[in-house]
């Protein structure tokens, strides 16, 4: 019997593959670290009876950093940091002897299977993992295979299963241009940090200038963010009028018209029309026009999207939306969270997703009639290459998860069944009137299509 180890990028995501792969027949304990746990069962690996050890790492092992010599600020030039300093691998976090940890698990193991995040990073990781186990591993006999890599995009029994039995291999490109970006990102920020340091100290009595951090990142983003706030902060508002009517059609209803000026600078100027305009008893009806219109669906949903709209009407931080998202994944509600991608693959099971919502009180109705009537083809979007759009993988009520889990949850189903659902036809009315010589507009808005889901979101599409 062949004794596999299979590691995880997180020891919640470690718990619910070996939950999945084990069908709930698993023992589970403690590693030497105490931050991961180790998940045992047996199983079958490649036509043959094994052990399976699920156990998970935190993270990057591995970190970058300068030898020893040149971290000394007063000794080293900031240029020789460019070229001339060597650097060396160092474990990114010693209290959790993550080195030490999974070499005790691997120890007289024969395969392993590296379920790491299916991103840059993740395949990054898989090495870090392989550089530390493969030297206790028992050697291969022959030219047997004995490294995995598992590609999936969600924590679901379908998408787990299938993973497992399409098992392929790490891609070390990937995972040496996460390398290459690492040394850039020390030898820049290393660089330029001692640079603007030095230079700034004791320049300016009030800045604290004990440490100026510079990153080749989060400086350029800083930028961006200090010439937004000078134009804030420089911006002179103008008062301006603005004239608007109210017109009764009938006793119990009124309508608010637009100025077709829409606003004037001068308060003189204004007070003359308002005057001119109060001589007139009523407003005349000069046209009116209806014009049929078709708001499209939603794309799908990738990160940026998801997290504007967390911000924009949720009310929630971009972080704090994504902690929520990583946990709604890593509990299998939904799909991977971090994606650049609109647009579904071919074999995308849409049907499958969306019979999970057919009991949902809030949307079941519409769902049962989707799936009996036919769904819409979504519309395409632009592919990444990374992942999936964000998915609900499984359905969810408000008391599982609670408060802005609930609320994020509700956003991602409702925003992907607006993916597969009709465009939101609607009817525009535009009413334009005259109340003495002064012009206004009215302009009215009445959804068509009954079937239409997301015409009523209250998420600003």
């Amino acid at each position: 019997m062949r004794t596999v180890l299979m590691v995880a990028e997180k020891p919640s995501l470690a718990q619910s593959i070996a939950k999945i792969l084990s069908r709930g027949n698993m023992s589970s304990r403690k590693g030497l670290n105490g931050a991961c746990s180790v998940h045992e069962y047996s199983g079958s690996f490649m036509g043959q009876g094994a052990h399976f050890k699920m156990t998970s790492v935190c993270g990057h092992v591995m970190t970058l950093d300068f030898i020893g010599k040149y971290n000394s600020w007063d000794k080293v030039d900031p240029a020789e940091l460019f070229s001339k300093a060597p650097t060396e691998k160092k474990e990114a976090n010693p209290k959790l002897t993550m080195v030490k940890f999974l070499q005790v698990e691997g120890r007289g193991c024969d395969c392993i299977v590296l379920w790491l995040d299916c991103d840059k990073e993740g395949e990054n990781i898989c090495f870090e993992v392989l550089d530390a186990v493969l030297p206790v591993m028992n050697k291969p006999r022959g030219t047997e295979r004995t490294i995995y890599r598992a590609k999936f995009s969600s924590i679901t029994d379908t998408d787990i299963c299938n993973a497992m039995n399409h098992l392929g291999e790490p891609n070390r490109n990937e995972a040496l241009s996460v390398d290459a970006r690492q040394e850039l990102d020390l030898r820049i920020g290393c660089a330029f940090t001692r640079f603007q340091t030095k230079y700034f100290q004791g320049k300016y009595g009030n800045l604290d200038s004990s440490l100026i951090s510079f990153g080749p990142c989060q400086t350029p983003t800083l930028g961006f963010c200090v010439e937004r706030h000078d134009k804030i902060q420089s911006f002179k508002p103008e008062t301006y009028w603005v004239l608007q009517a109210k017109v009764n059609p009938e006793k119990e209803s009124s309508l608010t018209l637009d100025w077709d000026r829409v606003r004037v600078f001068d308060r003189e100027v204004a007070q003359m029309f308002l005057n001119i305009t109060k001589m007139a008893k009523e407003a005349k009806v000069e046209s009116v026009s209806k014009k049929e219109k078709v708001k499209q669906r939603p794309l799908a949903l990738n990160t940026v999207e998801m997290l504007r709209v967390a911000s924009a009407a949720l009310g929630m931080g971009p972080q704090h939306a994504m902690q929520i998202a990583e946990r709604l994944y890593t509990q299998g509600y939904i799909s991977y969270p971090r994606t650049e991608t609109t647009h579904y693959p071919e074999n995308f099971d849409l049907k499958g997703c969306l019979r999970q919502q057919a009991n949902n009180p809030y949307w079941a109705e519409t769902v049962k009639t989707l799936l009996s009537e036919g769904i819409n083809r979504p519309r395409k979007g632009h592919d990444a290459g990374d992942h999936p759009p964000i998915t609900p993988m499984r359905a969810a009520t408000e008391a599982e998860l609670g408060g802005d889990g609930w609320r994020l949850y509700e956003y991602i189903t409702r925003h992907f069944i607006a993916t597969v659902s009709a465009d939101c036809k609607y009817l525009q009315t535009t009413i334009s009137f005259s109340i003495g010589p002064e012009r206004f507009t009215c302009v009215g808005k009445v959804v068509t299509s009954p079937d239409c889901f997301f015409s009523h979101i209250p998420f600003p599409f």
